[in-house]
């Protein structure tokens, strides 16, 4: 029997979320960083009425620093990992209730790039955690590469999903084979890349978010100096033309500098949880409407804005650092 990961909206057991301890990986802002990680992970506890919230921290030391910023009620679960993006390096589960099994992919540093002890480790460490049955998987994928909704309906990129330093021997047919095969996908929406400043090869968590059935956000170019217009431009296109998608608009930060580089800062990289959705907002005139947006999409949760510019110096944002367990 073929199981289908579930659409993010659909109710959580909990979540896992990735705690920054690599100082280096955070260019002096590693402070920030855990500020914006601990705000996030008590936005989506929200006070006990969201999901239950599993912090994943490195060692002893790292717990000590996490309490101090966490609300009451957020768990901390001590576990060796290299860098946060649990949405990468952490299990993918398909299937609900009691047919829920966790798929365990193979984990190669988004192509060899960021090699951190760990991060192979850490995505079995927590599939054995969850008590799931746990089924390894012989290819390359990262959670961020794909987003679905919940039907079988995936949307995806060929920058990451067809990178040859993910699974050069592998076919476009091929991996869209397995991913019917790991997570019950039957329809492969394809965008060709992703955000400027990405370094996971464009992963699609940051440039399309499915937000329905058949419902997919997309960013609208903030003025002619946003780095990714024209990727936006293209994504509408191909989206238009594979058919059967309506197109919900959502506004883009524009460009957001990070020590003079151009980082991959996206409204699409938010979280769903069970009462909230977490927007990552970059003091960019355009977060209040980004968040204003999100609520009225989702009107049975209440969208919170949570600073990101500590988190975006790594590289990621909220989604990124998170992994969700469908209950």
């Amino acid at each position: 029997m073929t199981l289908r990961m579930p659409a993010e909206w659909a109710p959580h057991e909990a979540v896992w979320i990735g705690f920054p301890h690599l100082a280096d990986e955070w260019s002096g802002q590693i402070d920030a960083a855990r500020r914006d990680v601990a705000a996030f992970a008590n936005a989506v506890h929200d006070g006990g009425r969201g999901e239950e919230v599993r912090l994943v921290v490195n060692d002893a030391r790292q717990a000590d620093i996490a309490a101090a910023l966490l609300e009451p009620g957020v768990s901390i679960l001590i576990q060796p990992l290299g860098d946060i993006w649990l949405r990468d390096t952490g299990p993918i589960i398909a299937g609900t209730g009691r047919e829920r099994r966790a798929r365990n992919f193979r984990f190669n540093w988004w192509g060899e790039k960021f090699v951190m002890p760990g991060d192979q480790e850490v995505g079995a460490a927590l599939a054995a955690s969850s008590g799931l049955p746990v089924d390894d998987q012989d290819w390359v994928l990262e959670g961020g590469g794909i987003d679905v909704d919940g039907t079988g309906l995936c949307v995806t990129t060929e920058e990451c999903l067809l990178n040859p330093n993910r699974n050069p021997a592998l076919t476009r047919d091929d991996i869209a084979a397995r991913l019917h095969q790991s997570l019950g996908i039957d329809r492969l929406l394809w965008f060709g890349d992703g955000l400027v400043g990405d370094h996971t090869d464009g992963h699609v968590d940051n440039l399309a978010r499915f937000v329905g059935e058949g419902r997919l956000a997309l960013p609208v170019a903030d003025g002619d100096d946003d780095p990714n217009a024209a990727i936006y431009v293209d994504a509408r296109a191909r989206a238009a033309a594979f058919g059967g998608v309506e197109i919900v608009d959502l506004p883009s930060p524009g460009r957001i500098e990070i020590d003079g580089e151009i980082a991959a800062a996206s409204y699409m990289n938010f979280y769903i949880g069970n009462s909230v959705v977490v927007v990552p907002t970059y003091g960019a005139p355009n977060d209040r409407a980004a968040v204003d947006a999100l609520g009225a999409i989702f009107p049975d949760r209440r969208a919170v804005s949570v600073p990101a510019r500590g988190i975006i110096v790594g590289g990621g944002s909220f989604h990124c650092s998170s992994q969700q367990l469908p209950a």
